[in-house]
């Protein structure tokens, strides 16, 4: 089906990761204060304040006092790290940028700092954001966080293969955790490997079975791998979560029409147009739906409604002229399908169904064009050769008729049908009156 990944991305950022906010970043240790005169104690009152500030979150006091204390002491690398997680809360990302740089000159083995100017540089540049990332996951191995955002930097970047590679990293280290999986099951869904995503979707559900989007995205692997029982039940639990959301309704309803659940299409599509105008995809999807359940008289008006709208769509009276020879109203058959082919005149199908109603119509010569014109494109099934032998037939053209039907018995396999015997019969009688006529 029918649904791209890239219609679930707006949902499953939200999910992840989001902007590099002060509380998504890491705090370093905090300073040990050894007071021996008057000077340093207050500089450790400083620092005392700005710790104090940046715990209630009060980020412009702590970038004060930082600011006052790095005036004296400039290479401390733990307050210019300190300083850049203010601007973080500050909403200042160039600033902090600057400062866990510093600290990271100060001090290279500061994996807080790299980790944080990864962060802070996602949202706007996320290659440049893999080298810190990488710096942070080197220096310690054992945590799945720096290897996780290493995955969302790589994800951002468009590598998905390395994007893959750092958050199955990560789940060996940390399996119970969602965003984790549910990050892993995305990017493998968006490099098509649908079967490889379905058991990371379902960890992330059994992790937390209320995300609407891991509902959402499991639905979208299932639906690739052609599983579409087990792709409608995820759908219908994103819909229960997500009751407003009118595009994967009708989606859910296109399935349940896949799955022959045709009074189940209907309902949900009752629930779409209670919500909406629906369009010219409900119209045909509710079309299809009483077509499939031989309510003919309710599917008709849906397409003549969709006719009005989407005037220049070849499908819509390719669909209503077959719809009508199902209905055995072959003149209105003969007029959509015409119009139709002339509309998509490639459309075999279309021209199929057009001589199936010229020749219920009784236009014989029209059906023959047709049949010639399918033979240009295609071996002719033996039922048209049967067709073609029986409109030469009833309009006179005796001989003919002869070789078409010789030809139909030739290819015929079933002497037992209806068919056979007709042309077996007309074969005899046919034979017999050209011969008299040639006397």
């Amino acid at each position: 089906m029918r649904l791209a990944p890239s219609a679930f991305v707006c949902v499953w950022l939200g999910v992840v990761c989001g902007a590099a906010t002060a509380s998504a970043q890491t705090s370093s240790p905090a300073h040990k204060h050894v007071v021996q005169d008057p000077a340093a104690a207050a500089l450790n009152q400083l620092l005392a304040s700005a710790q104090e500030a940046l715990n209630k979150e009060d980020f412009e006091t702590a970038a004060q006092d930082y600011q006052e204390y790095l005036a004296k002491k400039p290479d401390d690398a733990i307050a210019h790290f300190q300083l850049g997680y203010a601007y973080t809360g500050m909403k200042k990302p160039e600033e902090a940028k600057a400062e866990y740089e510093k600290a990271i000159e100060l001090d290279p083995e500061m994996q807080a700092a790299y980790l944080n100017l990864g962060l802070t540089l996602l949202d706007t540049d996320a290659a440049a954001a893999v080298e810190p990332l990488e710096k942070a996951a080197k220096l310690k191995p054992e945590e799945p966080r720096p290897k996780f955002l290493l995955g969302w930097a790589f994800e951002r970047t468009g590598k998905l293969p390395q994007a893959a590679e750092q958050y199955q990293a990560a789940e060996k280290l940390d399996a119970k955790n969602f965003n984790i999986s549910f990050a892993l099951a995305r990017t493998l869904l968006t490099m098509n490997r649908p079967a490889e995503a379905e058991p990371e979707f379902r960890a992330a559900i059994a992790l937390r079975s209320d995300s609407a989007p891991a509902h959402l995205g499991l639905a979208q692997s299932l639906l690739a791998e052609k599983k579409l029982d087990a792709a409608e039940s995820e759908m219908a639990a994103y819909l229960t979560a997500q009751p407003n959301d009118t595009e994967m309704r009708i989606d859910h309803a296109s399935v349940l029409v896949d799955l022959a659940k045709y009074s189940e299409a209907i309902a949900e599509l009752d629930k779409v147009d209670a919500a909406s105008s629906g369009g010219i995809r409900v119209l045909k999807l509710r079309s299809d739906a009483y077509f499939e359940m031989k309510r003919y008289a309710d599917a008709i008006p849906l397409l003549e409604k969709a006719a009005t709208v989407a005037p220049k769509d070849p499908e819509i009276p390719a669909r209503l002229g077959h719809l009508y020879l199902e209905n055995k109203d072959y003149p209105n058959a003969i007029k959509e399908l015409g119009v139709a082919l002339k509309m998509d005149p490639s459309s075999t199908d279309v021209l199929a169904d057009l001589v199936g109603a010229e020749y219920l119509s009784k236009n014989y010569a029209a059906t023959l064009q047709g049949i010639d014109l399918l033979s240009q494109r295609k071996p002719l099934p033996i039922g048209s050769i049967f067709v073609r032998a029986t409109c030469y037939d009833r309009l006179g053209q005796k001989e003919l008729a002869l070789d078409s039907y010789k030809k139909f018995l030739e290819l015929n396999k079933d002497e037992t049908s209806d068919m056979y015997f007709e042309a077996s019969g007309r074969a005899r009688t046919l034979a017999r009156e050209i011969l008299e006529k040639k006397r």
